[in-house]
This record gives structure tokens, C-alpha cells and sequence, in this order.
């Protein structure tokens, strides 16, 4: 469009409309032999704690010609390796995927491929491809931290049910790492696996509230299975927080809405994904590079203290 003059490009504008004309991409993409797509490789499309990262990416790419394709893992290393598989295939300008937890064939292709590649909802400096979020384990430090500088001493931990989400899992050795700096015994609870998230943390908090000596504050891996936790309690007739604090993870649009609103750590979620969007467009020559890419590479997440903690 800026190689002609702003008379030409209405009137070409005006024929594209009346044809219905669409550009052939995959000969576009034969021709530069990059065609003008991004993969991106998720853990779970369906929820809410990604949406932000993947609106973020789409729009910042959208506005320079770039479009996304995206593709969920389900947390599956194998799956995940499906889908770089295909993307590759498809000869993408970059590839994006979600943490650094890959499997051995993932890693291959990854380290062989000459197309940008950057994690995202990680940080992980010491990799090969660019890293763009935070330390998941510092996050379960600050959890412990914030709970016990609200006073509480029995603080307990609860696994996610999916299986292979291994960043709640370092999530949970930050925990633990956190309270064994304030001299305290971590506990770590983890539901059946493949239970369902509301299901998991009504689950968690009728096993843990049963015990001898209960908690008095349980830290959740993320919102959904705070909220199924913080509801059994209440069907249970405790009081929360006062009976038990709960804290999740993810600051889902719902943690507000609940009775008691629920605490939760918010992840920068919509900055990871404008942020890995710049980045890719950087890395093509697309967009210049104005700083030292890696070392504002790593944001920090926020905890949102509510009624619930």
C-alpha cells in the first residue's frame, strides 16, 4: 500500500471490495518460503487464564500483517510435540510455546529450527529461546510470604488436578521453600488427578479441614480450584477466612464476584502476550529493537488481596 499513491490505492481498495479478492498466502509464503503466520502452543484454550496472553499476541501481530495460529497441548509434552510438528510444517515466520517443560523431541526441533522461538509464562534466562514472564517459584514464595504476614502458621498447599501442569509445581516447591525460611512445616495436598478444578478443591479443602490439626490458610494452584475449595467450605459452615484463608492463582474474572471475593495472585498475563508479540516482530526485522531484549524480558505477578486472605 505505500508503494503507490493514496489516488491508486483507493481505487485498488474499491476493486478488491467489489471482487471479494483474497490474497493467496500459502503462494506468498512459497515464493519469501516464510509465510506471515505465528504458532502458538497453549496449555488449555478453553481457559480464562491464558485468554488475556492470547488477545494481546493477537492484536499487536494483526496490526503489522502477522496473523496467530494456535493450537492447546491440554498440559501433554506429547501433544505439545504434535503441534510443533505441524506448525513447522507449515513453515510459520515463529513459533511461541508455553513454558520451558518440553519433551526431548520438542527440544530437538526447537534448537534446529532457524525461526524465531520464545517461551512465554516463563523465565528461564539460561535457555536458547527467548524467555518472556516470571518465576513461577518465586510466585509460591510470595504466596507464603503474604499469608504469613497476615498471621497465619499452618499454611497449606493444593496441587492441580491436570496432570503435566508442572509450573503449579514449582509453584508449590516456592511454597515450601518459602515457608521453610520462616521455619515453617510445609503440607501439600494433591487431588485425584483429572478431577475436574471446582471438583479437585472441594475435594482438597473437605480432606484438609478433616484433618487433626486443620490449616488456618491453604494456598490454591490456581482460581478454579480456590473457588470450589472456598464454596465447599462454606457448604461445610466454615467461616473464610476466619475458620481458613484461601488464596488462588490466576486472578480469574470471577475472584472478585465471589462471597467472600477471593484473593489471588494476578500474572501479568496481557503484557506476556504484547510483549512475546514485539518480540517476534523484533526478531523479524519488523520492528526495531530498542533495548536489552532479554533483560526486560521478566515481569512480576501481583497478589490481590481480597476478603478471602
Amino acid at each position: 500500500p505505500d508503494q503507490v499513491s493514496p489516488e491508486r490505492r483507493e481505487r485498488i481498495a474499491a476493486v478488491v471490495a467489489q471482487l471479494g479478492y483474497v490474497p493467496n498466502l500459502v503462494a506468498g509464503g512459497l515464493a519469501s518460503a516464510r509465510g506471515k503466520i505465528v504458532g502458538m502452543v497453549i496449555p488449555n484454550i478453553s481457559g480464562p487464564i491464558f485468554a488475556n496472553t492470547i488477545q494481546g499476541f493477537s492484536d499487536t501481530l494483526s496490526q503489522h500483517g502477522y496473523q496467530l495460529l494456535l493450537a492447546s497441548s491440554y498440559f501433554s509434552t506429547e501433544q505439545e510435540e504434535n503441534a510443533v510438528r505441524a506448525f513447522l510444517g507449515w513453515s510459520p515466520a515463529a513459533l511461541v510455546l508455553t513454558s520451558h517443560f518440553h519433551s526431548a523431541g520438542t527440544e530437538k526441533m526447537i534448537s534446529e529450527t532457524d525461526i524465531p522461538v520464545i517461551e512465554t509464562w516463563d523465565y528461564q534466562p539460561e535457555r536458547g529461546p527467548l524467555q518472556i514472564g516470571f518465576s513461577h517459584y518465586e510466585v509460591g514464595v510470595s504466596a507464603a510470604r503474604y499469608l504469613h504476614g497476615k498471621g497465619y502458621r499452618r499454611i497449606a498447599f493444593v496441587q492441580n488436578s491436570a496432570t503435566g501442569d508442572f509450573s503449579a509445581l514449582e509453584r508449590r516447591d516456592g511454597y515450601a521453600a518459602g515457608l521453610a525460611e520462616l521455619g515453617l512445616q510445609p503440607w501439600v495436598f494433591a487431588p485425584d488427578a483429572g478431577r475436574p478444578p471446582f471438583d479437585a478443591g472441594k475435594q482438597a479443602m473437605e480432606a484438609l479441614m478433616n484433618s487433626a490439626a486443620p490449616p488456618d490458610a491453604i494456598i490454591f494452584a490456581n482460581d478454579n480450584l480456590a473457588a470450589g475449595g472456598l464454596l465447599a467450605g462454606q457448604r461445610a459452615g466454615l467461616k473464610i477466612p476466619e475458620d481458613c484463608a484461601v488464596l488462588g492463582f490466576g486472578d480469574y474474572p470471577f475472584a472478585e464476584m465471589l462471597l467472600p471475593s477471593l484473593s489471588s495472585i494476578r500474572p501479568p498475563a496481557l503484557e506476556i502476550g504484547v510483549l512475546a508479540a514485539t518480540r517476534v516482530l523484533q526478531s523479524l526485522g519488523v520492528l526495531p529493537v530498542e533495548d536489552e531484549v532479554q533483560r526486560l524480558n521478566l515481569l512480576q505477578c501481583e497478589v490481590i488481596g481480597r476478603e478471602s486472605a
